[in-house]
């Protein structure tokens, strides 16, 4: 298949909507924000081999590239508008793309968001995401917000991700280390941890449910105590987190020592949670916003005065991932 036929079949899958005046086919696409909102733009890219093992399922792929980057505007309370997607390709596979779509647009619909534009190149198997959405202004949840006395809180359970990826590095239930492709795509259909890396789920009600309750946000993608110490940079604090306190699923538990799970669920990476602080006068609020939503919501710390993170000893500069390290 040539590139221009390439672009034409993802054409006919993005669905037309009021706000994208022009959309796929033209140098650029024409959008319409509506009146009085600002503009939130981030932009994640996934590589093979680096962020998904490379024998992931096409469909997990376009599913996780479009969650990474919700998870992003979830973090600052924006609701997802528009994108543009960036995809090299080794070849032209049909098959592959399909399959990628099938997963990008099952997320999309869920969150009404447009694919709007991009760019197809023959190279290794890397894809890129700018993502758009809509934050109303003054609305937007920062990172430089924090103050001493106010609640660390996370969404959901923490480590999944993180024990998935040590699974299949460790090549558990495979026949063999370093993750064999039947053990990979078994796994990724029916155990709880492969499907917290291979389909996280972007907290976007959440982020809006966040707007005046928050006092700082940021999404979990490189280890807890990594993106919170992010937080407190940006504030100008420091914050006390009991280990204890980490949200845990019951696979986690399972599958790993406690020691283990605790150093997955403080450092390890690609849970796409939030982790956010607020006023202790908030906890009231957020305790309903956890059942109206259906989603647990732990108070795992503090926000103190100084800097860094402590962590029952362990070293938050440590911890997380960390490209080029």
């Amino acid at each position: 298949m040539q590139e221009f036929d390439l672009i034409a079949r993802i054409r006919q899958r993005a669905a037309a909507r009021g706000d994208v005046v022009l959309g796929i086919g033209d140098d650029c696409a024409l959008l319409a924000p509506p009146p009085g909102m600002q503009l939130a733009v981030t932009m994640d890219a996934l590589n093979a081999g680096v962020h998904f093992p490379p024998e992931t399922a096409p469909a997990d792929i376009g599913w996780k590239v479009l969650a990474v980057n919700l998870s992003d505007l979830a973090a600052m309370g924006a609701q997802p508008a528009w994108g543009t997607l960036s995809l090299s390709l080794p070849e032209a596979d049909v098959a592959f793309v399909d399959a990628f779509f099938d997963g990008f647009f099952e997320l999309a619909e869920q969150h009404g968001f447009a694919l709007v534009g991009g760019d197809t190149t023959c190279g290794p198997l890397s894809i890129a995401l700018t993502a758009h959405g809509l934050i109303e202004p003054g609305q937007a949840l920062r990172r430089d917000g924090a103050r001493a006395g106010d609640d660390v809180w996370v969404s959901g359970t923490l480590g999944d991700a993180a024990g998935a990826l040590r699974q299949w590095q460790e090549g558990k239930g495979g026949e063999g280390k370093g993750g064999q492709s039947g053990f990979l795509s078994a796994k990724s259909h029916s155990d709880p941890l492969f499907s917290r890396l291979d389909r996280p789920v972007p907290r976007v009600a959440l982020g809006r449910a966040l707007r005046g309750i928050a006092s700082s946000c940021i999404d979990v993608s490189d280890g807890l105590l990594a993106d919170l110490a992010h937080i407190c940079r940006a504030s100008g604090a420091g914050a006390d987190i009991d280990i204890d306190a980490l949200p845990a699923s019951a696979a986690l538990r399972a599958a790993f020592d406690d020691e283990t799970r605790r150093a997955l669920q403080a450092a390890g990476g690609d849970d796409y949670e939030l982790c956010f602080t607020a006023a202790s006068t908030q906890r009231e609020a957020l305790q309903q916003l956890s059942v109206t939503l259906a989603l647990p919501l732990a108070c795992i710390g503090r926000i103190v005065a100084g800097s860094g993170v402590q962590c029952d000893g362990m070293d938050a500069a440590a911890g997380g991932y960390q490209h080029f390290a």
